[in-house]
């Protein structure tokens, strides 16, 4: 969320910086809304002030016992009382109408980032890898017969389309790839390990930036709780109405979760394989940090994500985001793309954002700089490392053979038994 004070003291920058993300500007109705509600708050203030002078002019007429001046003056007093709830139920109303816009709009994108509305605007920070010669035409992962174990049909005979079941090798190989990716994210990146709830309240999606902008692209239950489409909601939330040490941070952690996600906006777009999926896993990676370290820690966040590719030995580049790109409660954004052979392009496998302290005004997650100072808002990072179903199909594409079998990659050949190969009939050898 945004600091109302800011925007008063420079509404003109507030609004040129939100243009960079193709948002109209907002500021004149913001000021319009916090006029409205401080005028209120002026007018209950003073009806108070107005109620003190009468409750004083009531004791007078109690102690010299003017019975018609005390009658009149409580009658007054009767009246005060009414207007000052009146105007406080006023004051509130135009508070939660600002809170309510204040929470719909976007993060101001960094200075750094590059202009633009389109993926074709971002630019290429680094370039990993060179894609893989084949002397076969390249299938894609739901076309290869050593992959049988993907079932979509008795999926969507469960649960709808955009589902899977991974059977035999392909639930091997997925639990194989979280795993890998958990023991580099904790032993060699040196982050801790969290297992979090996926089930939230509605306080902890507003927290993050998920609502109410993407109420319509999450799964919400009966009683009003949602599932997270990104265990970054339940750990970045951790730190809600906190206040942390200074030596405390950063705070690195990592998540591996189930997500859920509708997908609404999405509607005809990948609709084969399991690219674009209701029901996914991704290992999260979350970190909490002074607002001097926050852009320094993506940078190390984006590497620890890079670096699992590396070892896998699989192609990628990293795109830093244009403004038009960004995501809601981002300031700036790294995408890294892995080469799909199967597409014959690169597509999107995690993305690593420093969200400022936007997440931390709307959770209300602080620290304190030093003892004898204020606590001040935390920044928070987020970055999938990585999303394993997307990493699943990168090494099926990647390391398919032209029989339709798999080589299984040498750092995942330990998490498998040490197989060395998925056949062409699904079986590992």
């Amino acid at each position: 969320m945004h600091d109302i004070r800011k925007i008063r003291e420079n509404p003109g920058s507030f609004d040129e910086t939100l243009s960079r993300r193709f948002y109209k500007p907002s500021a004149d109705n913001i000021l319009k809304l916090d006029l409205e509600r401080r005028l209120k708050i002026l007018e209950a203030e003073q009806a108070q002030a107005n109620k003190n002078t009468i409750s004083e002019q009531v004791k007078q007429a109690k102690i010299v016992n003017d019975t018609n001046k005390f009658n009149i003056l409580r009658n007054n007093m009767i009246k005060a009382k009414a207007e000052i709830a009146e105007l406080e139920l006023e004051a509130k109303a135009y508070d939660e109408k600002l809170k309510q816009y204040l929470l719909s709009i976007p993060n101001l994108p960094n200075a750094d980032i590059p202009d633009g509305k389109s993926e074709s605007d971002n630019l290429v920070t680094r370039s990993w890898g060179s894609p893989r010669r084949f002397g076969f035409s390249p299938k894609e992962h739901f076309n290869l017969s050593g992959a049988r174990g993907l079932n979509f049909e008795d999926a969507a005979k469960i649960s709808g389309s955009r589902f899977v079941i991974m059977e035999g090798a392909m639930a091997t190989l997925h639990r194989a790839i979280a795993q890998f990716m958990l023991n580099t994210q904790t032993k060699e990146h040196g982050l801790n390990e969290i297992w979090a709830p996926v089930l939230v309240n509605s306080g902890s999606m507003i927290g993050t930036g998920q609502l109410p902008k993407f109420a319509n692209d999450s799964y919400s239950t009966s009683d009003g709780n949602w599932l997270i489409p990104t265990s970054e909601v339940s750990v970045t939330n951790i730190f809600s109405e906190t206040i942390l040490n200074n030596l405390d941070l950063p705070k690195r952690l990592v998540c591996h979760s189930q997500c859920f996600r509708s997908e609404a906006g999405s509607a005809g777009r990948d609709t084969a394989g399991m690219l674009r999926q209701h029901q996914f896993e991704k290992v999260e990676m979350v970190s909490i940090t002074k607002p001097e370290e926050s852009i320094k820690e993506l940078t190390r966040m984006t590497e620890c994500a890079q670096n699992i590719l590396e070892l896998l030995e699989i192609p990628y580049q990293t795109m830093l985001l244009c403004g038009g790109e960004l995501g809601f409660s981002a300031i700036k954004t790294y995408d890294i793309e892995v080469w799909l052979p199967g597409q014959n392009r690169f597509r999107e496998i995690s993305s690593c954002s420093s969200c400022g302290d936007f997440q931390a005004r709307r959770m209300n997650a602080r620290y304190r700089p030093a003892t004898e100072r204020k606590p001040e808002f935390v920044h928070t990072l987020n970055g999938s490392g990585l999303a394993v179903g997307r990493c699943l199909i990168a090494v099926l594409e990647n390391y398919q053979e032209e029989d339709g079998s798999i080589t299984i990659p040498t750092v995942l050949q330990a998490y498998v038994g040490n197989a060395k190969m998925i056949s062409k009939n699904g079986e590992f050898l």
